[in-house]
Protein backbone atom coordinates (compact mmCIF):
# COMPACT_ATOMS: atom_id res chain seq x y z
CA UNK A 1 0.00 0.00 0.00
CA UNK A 2 1.38 3.39 -1.00
CA UNK A 3 2.63 5.58 1.81
CA UNK A 4 1.75 9.27 1.54
CA UNK A 5 4.59 11.76 1.92
CA UNK A 6 3.93 14.20 4.74
CA UNK A 7 2.83 17.59 3.46
CA UNK A 8 4.50 20.73 4.70
CA UNK A 9 2.19 23.21 6.40
CA UNK A 10 2.80 25.73 3.63
CA UNK A 11 1.90 23.17 0.95
CA UNK A 12 -1.24 21.84 2.60
CA UNK A 13 -4.40 23.54 1.35
CA UNK A 14 -6.31 22.32 4.41
CA UNK A 15 -4.08 24.41 6.71
CA UNK A 16 -4.45 28.10 7.41
CA UNK A 17 -1.83 30.02 5.33
CA UNK A 18 1.26 31.16 7.18
CA UNK A 19 1.51 34.86 7.97
CA UNK A 20 4.30 37.42 8.19
CA UNK A 21 7.88 36.21 8.22
CA UNK A 22 6.98 32.70 9.35
CA UNK A 23 7.76 30.40 6.42
CA UNK A 24 7.62 27.02 8.14
CA UNK A 25 6.16 25.64 11.35
CA UNK A 26 7.52 23.29 13.97
CA UNK A 27 5.53 20.53 12.30
CA UNK A 28 7.22 21.33 8.99
CA UNK A 29 10.65 20.82 10.56
CA UNK A 30 9.43 17.60 12.15
CA UNK A 31 7.85 16.34 8.92
CA UNK A 32 11.04 17.04 7.00
CA UNK A 33 13.07 15.22 9.66
CA UNK A 34 10.71 12.24 9.53
CA UNK A 35 11.10 11.99 5.77
CA UNK A 36 14.91 12.13 6.05
CA UNK A 37 14.87 9.54 8.85
CA UNK A 38 12.88 7.16 6.64
CA UNK A 39 14.86 7.85 3.47
CA UNK A 40 18.42 8.02 4.81
CA UNK A 41 18.55 7.18 8.53
CA UNK A 42 19.01 9.24 11.66
CA UNK A 43 22.62 10.20 10.86
CA UNK A 44 21.33 12.41 8.05
CA UNK A 45 18.84 14.21 10.27
CA UNK A 46 20.94 17.38 10.46
CA UNK A 47 19.77 20.93 11.00
CA UNK A 48 21.68 22.32 8.01
CA UNK A 49 20.39 19.65 5.64
CA UNK A 50 16.84 20.13 6.88
CA UNK A 51 17.06 23.91 6.46
CA UNK A 52 18.22 23.42 2.87
CA UNK A 53 15.40 20.97 2.26
CA UNK A 54 12.88 23.46 3.63
CA UNK A 55 14.47 26.45 1.96
CA UNK A 56 14.73 28.47 5.18
CA UNK A 57 17.43 29.78 7.48
CA UNK A 58 18.96 27.30 9.89
CA UNK A 59 18.36 29.78 12.71
CA UNK A 60 14.57 29.31 12.45
CA UNK A 61 15.05 25.74 13.70
CA UNK A 62 15.84 27.11 17.17
CA UNK A 63 12.48 28.84 17.42
CA UNK A 64 10.98 25.38 17.75
CA UNK A 65 13.68 23.05 19.07
CA UNK A 66 16.35 23.57 21.72
CA UNK A 67 18.80 21.24 19.99
CA UNK A 68 19.13 18.36 17.57
CA UNK A 69 18.51 16.04 20.54
CA UNK A 70 15.22 17.81 21.12
CA UNK A 71 14.31 17.05 17.51
CA UNK A 72 15.33 13.39 17.70
CA UNK A 73 13.26 13.00 20.87
CA UNK A 74 10.32 14.45 18.94
CA UNK A 75 10.93 11.91 16.17
CA UNK A 76 10.75 9.05 18.65
CA UNK A 77 7.61 10.49 20.23
CA UNK A 78 6.01 10.74 16.79
CA UNK A 79 6.89 7.11 16.09
CA UNK A 80 5.36 6.07 19.42
CA UNK A 81 2.17 8.06 18.83
CA UNK A 82 1.87 6.86 15.22
CA UNK A 83 2.60 3.16 15.72
CA UNK A 84 2.74 1.53 19.19
CA UNK A 85 0.09 3.76 20.76
CA UNK A 86 -2.27 3.09 17.86
CA UNK A 87 -1.78 -0.67 18.11
CA UNK A 88 -2.35 -0.60 21.87
CA UNK A 89 -5.56 1.35 21.26
CA UNK A 90 -6.70 -1.15 18.62
CA UNK A 91 -6.07 -4.02 21.06
CA UNK A 92 -8.43 -2.39 23.55
CA UNK A 93 -11.27 -1.86 21.06
CA UNK A 94 -14.56 -3.68 21.73
CA UNK A 95 -14.93 -6.90 19.76
CA UNK A 96 -17.45 -9.72 19.73
CA UNK A 97 -14.84 -12.44 19.37
CA UNK A 98 -11.09 -12.90 19.47
CA UNK A 99 -11.07 -13.17 15.66
CA UNK A 100 -12.77 -9.79 15.40
CA UNK A 101 -10.22 -8.41 17.87
CA UNK A 102 -7.37 -9.72 15.71
CA UNK A 103 -8.94 -7.99 12.70
CA UNK A 104 -8.87 -4.74 14.69
CA UNK A 105 -5.12 -5.25 15.11
CA UNK A 106 -4.67 -6.01 11.42
CA UNK A 107 -6.31 -2.72 10.52
CA UNK A 108 -2.94 -1.27 11.58
CA UNK A 109 -1.34 -3.20 8.72
CA UNK A 110 -3.92 -2.01 6.23
CA UNK A 111 -4.37 1.65 7.17
CA UNK A 112 -1.27 3.90 6.96
CA UNK A 113 -3.06 6.31 9.32
CA UNK A 114 -2.89 3.63 12.04
CA UNK A 115 0.65 2.36 11.48
CA UNK A 116 3.50 3.81 9.42
CA UNK A 117 5.54 0.77 8.38
CA UNK A 118 8.50 2.68 6.83
CA UNK A 119 8.79 4.78 10.00
CA UNK A 120 8.82 1.61 12.09
CA UNK A 121 11.63 0.19 9.93
CA UNK A 122 13.59 3.43 10.33
CA UNK A 123 13.30 3.47 14.13
CA UNK A 124 14.24 -0.21 14.44
CA UNK A 125 17.27 0.37 12.22
CA UNK A 126 18.21 3.39 14.36
CA UNK A 127 17.92 1.28 17.51
CA UNK A 128 20.60 -1.11 16.23
CA UNK A 129 23.14 1.71 16.51
CA UNK A 130 21.85 3.59 19.55
CA UNK A 131 21.49 1.77 22.90
CA UNK A 132 19.16 4.42 24.32
CA UNK A 133 16.79 4.06 21.37
CA UNK A 134 17.06 0.28 21.64
CA UNK A 135 16.06 0.48 25.31
CA UNK A 136 13.03 2.61 24.43
CA UNK A 137 12.09 0.29 21.58
CA UNK A 138 12.36 -2.81 23.77
CA UNK A 139 10.22 -1.25 26.50
CA UNK A 140 7.61 -0.23 23.96
CA UNK A 141 7.52 -3.67 22.36
CA UNK A 142 6.87 -5.12 25.83
CA UNK A 143 4.00 -2.67 26.28
CA UNK A 144 2.47 -3.67 22.95
CA UNK A 145 2.73 -7.40 23.64
CA UNK A 146 1.22 -6.84 27.09
CA UNK A 147 -1.74 -5.07 25.48
CA UNK A 148 -2.14 -7.91 22.99
CA UNK A 149 -1.90 -10.49 25.77
CA UNK A 150 -4.62 -8.63 27.69
CA UNK A 151 -6.75 -8.76 24.54
CA UNK A 152 -6.43 -12.55 24.40
CA UNK A 153 -7.18 -12.85 28.11
CA UNK A 154 -10.45 -10.95 27.59
CA UNK A 155 -11.53 -13.92 25.50
CA UNK A 156 -10.68 -16.49 28.19
CA UNK A 157 -7.20 -17.54 27.14
CA UNK A 158 -4.93 -18.69 29.92
CA UNK A 159 -2.49 -15.85 30.81
CA UNK A 160 0.60 -17.87 29.85
CA UNK A 161 -0.94 -18.87 26.52
CA UNK A 162 -2.11 -15.28 25.95
CA UNK A 163 1.45 -13.98 26.21
CA UNK A 164 2.77 -16.47 23.66
CA UNK A 165 -0.08 -15.82 21.25
CA UNK A 166 0.52 -12.07 21.65
CA UNK A 167 4.19 -12.48 20.80
CA UNK A 168 3.41 -14.67 17.79
CA UNK A 169 0.88 -12.13 16.51
CA UNK A 170 3.09 -9.08 17.01
CA UNK A 171 6.46 -10.39 15.91
CA UNK A 172 5.01 -12.31 12.99
CA UNK A 173 3.55 -9.05 11.70
CA UNK A 174 6.82 -7.17 12.15
CA UNK A 175 8.61 -9.95 10.29
CA UNK A 176 5.96 -9.99 7.57
CA UNK A 177 6.49 -6.26 7.09
CA UNK A 178 10.26 -6.73 6.92
CA UNK A 179 9.95 -9.54 4.36
CA UNK A 180 8.26 -7.15 1.91
CA UNK A 181 6.42 -9.98 0.16
CA UNK A 182 4.32 -7.49 -1.83
CA UNK A 183 1.39 -9.86 -2.01
CA UNK A 184 -1.74 -8.53 -3.69
CA UNK A 185 -4.39 -7.65 -1.13
CA UNK A 186 -6.85 -10.11 -2.66
CA UNK A 187 -4.32 -12.90 -2.06
CA UNK A 188 -3.93 -11.88 1.56
CA UNK A 189 -7.67 -11.57 2.03
CA UNK A 190 -8.17 -15.07 0.64
CA UNK A 191 -6.04 -16.35 3.54
CA UNK A 192 -7.65 -14.32 6.34
CA UNK A 193 -9.72 -17.21 7.71
CA UNK A 194 -6.68 -19.47 7.98
CA UNK A 195 -4.57 -16.71 9.52
CA UNK A 196 -7.23 -16.07 12.15
CA UNK A 197 -7.52 -19.78 12.91
CA UNK A 198 -3.73 -20.00 13.27
CA UNK A 199 -3.48 -16.94 15.53
CA UNK A 200 -6.40 -17.86 17.76
CA UNK A 201 -7.07 -21.60 17.50
CA UNK A 202 -10.69 -20.66 16.77
CA UNK A 203 -12.50 -20.55 13.43
CA UNK A 204 -13.80 -17.07 12.58
CA UNK A 205 -17.42 -16.37 11.73
CA UNK A 206 -17.87 -15.61 8.02
CA UNK A 207 -19.18 -12.12 8.82
CA UNK A 208 -15.94 -11.22 10.62
CA UNK A 209 -13.94 -12.14 7.53
CA UNK A 210 -16.41 -10.37 5.25
CA UNK A 211 -16.39 -7.16 7.30
CA UNK A 212 -12.60 -7.10 7.37
CA UNK A 213 -12.49 -7.54 3.60
CA UNK A 214 -14.84 -4.59 3.16
CA UNK A 215 -12.58 -2.47 5.38
CA UNK A 216 -9.43 -3.45 3.49
CA UNK A 217 -10.92 -2.80 0.05
CA UNK A 218 -12.16 0.63 1.13
CA UNK A 219 -8.70 1.60 2.39
CA UNK A 220 -6.98 0.26 -0.73
CA UNK A 221 -9.36 2.19 -2.94
CA UNK A 222 -8.83 5.37 -0.94
CA UNK A 223 -5.03 5.18 -0.98
CA UNK A 224 -4.90 4.41 -4.70
CA UNK A 225 -6.97 7.44 -5.71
Amino acid sequence: MTRATRLLHRDNPDQIPLNGNIKVTRQDWLNAALEVLIEAGEKQVKVLLLSERLGVSRSSFYWYFKSRSDLTNALLQTWFDTNPRQMIAQAAMPAGSICEAICNIHKCVVDPALFDIPLDFAVRDWARRDPSVQAQLSATDRDVTAALAAMFERFDYDPAEAVIRARVLYYMQLGYNAAELNEPWETRLANVSNYLLTFTGRAPLPKVVEDFGIYVRAIVEETEL
